[in-house]
């Protein structure tokens, strides 16, 4: 009941369930520079057959469903659109680097599917920043859930120090974005955010938690579903804050350089581990923190891993 099928097609991998797609993990995207092209998660679905996410929704064409982004590496942006400038605001520079998929070290399918990836960090000038070792992983929860999990091992391959940063470290109040970023679908706008706190709104945003999750009702079918967000206890900015946002649109971002930017030296390797769980039905905060606890003990086992 559980054994998931992992499907090569050349430019996306394809992830399914009993004959049912479960996502899409494009890695030769098509994108144009703007966007900084990188593989991304999209489209999305529960077990049950829900989409709980957006690509390329027009008021951000840079959000791609479930994507690693970051906005500001050192003077680069690997997240797409304007760069935000201190004093300035967003200004579009010739600074949209791209993620370029390498390789697959393994494509297994099975109880705990695994898809274990290389990529390079190349900047819109060409030069190499970082190779990562990228692990997707995923799972059957139970008859009503499944579970992404996502590690990244970005080693440094200049000789200089690379800061990785927010809009808000800056100067942007409130708006540190960036990381492990989930878009969800127009009909969630307005939905509620739930954290370890309870259940809200925008004023969760910045706010600590070791999970946040978020609910929202699907046009056309009146079904709920519920996306589910665990930090992992081993990330150095455990438990981190938060970008989630329901009023203009739905998100959800554990943002490990929301207000402080960290310093990557030449040869380092930044590490940081993820779980997404996709649930059918509307969740309260109670119930995901049931979940999210049980999730968390599956991070901190080590799970799939990257290498």
């Amino acid at each position: 009941m559980t054994s998931l099928t992992v499907d090569d097609r050349g430019d996306r991998v394809v992830l399914s369930h009993a004959g049912r797609e479960l996502a899409q993990y494009v890695y030769r995207p098509t994108d144009v520079r703007l966007e900084s092209p990188r593989p991304y998660l999209s489209p999305v679905h529960t077990l049950g057959g829900s989409l709980v996410s957006l690509f390329r929704p027009h008021d951000h064409v840079w959000h791609k469903g479930i994507a690693w982004s970051l906005p500001v590496v050192g003077d680069e942006n690997f997240w797409g659109g304007p760069t935000f400038v201190r004093d300035e605001g967003y200004v579009q520079l010739a600074n949209n680097g791209e993620q370029v998929h390498v390789g697959f070290a393994s494509l297994d399918g099975g109880d705990e599917a695994r898809i274990v990836e290389t990529l390079d960090w190349v900047t819109e000038a060409g030069e190499l920043v970082f190779t990562e070792a990228r692990a997707i992983g995923a799972r059957v929860l139970d008859d009503s859930a499944w579970m992404l999990t996502f590690e990244t091992r970005m080693r440094n391959a200049t000789d200089r120090v690379i800061p990785i940063g927010s809009p808000t470290t800056r100067g942007r109040e409130n708006a540190g974005y960036g990381g492990l970023f989930w878009r969800g679908p127009r009909s969630f706008t307005g939905g509620t955010i739930l954290s370890p706190e309870g259940e809200g709104g925008e004023e969760m945003r910045g706010s600590r938690a070791p999970w946040m999750g978020f609910r929202g009702r699907h046009d056309g079918t009146d079904r709920a579903s519920t996306v589910l967000m665990v930090d992992a206890p081993t990330n150095v900015a455990h438990p981190p804050e938060w970008f989630a946002r329901t009023e203009q649109f739905a998100c959800l971002c554990p943002a490990p350089f929301f207000s402080t930017e960290r310093e990557i030296a030449p040869g380092e390797t930044l590490r940081e581990r993820y779980a997404v769980v996709l649930a059918d039905g509307g969740l309260t905060a109670d119930a995901a923190g049931a979940l999210a606890a049980r999730v968390a003990t599956i991070l901190g086992d080590g799970g799939e891993g990257a290498a």
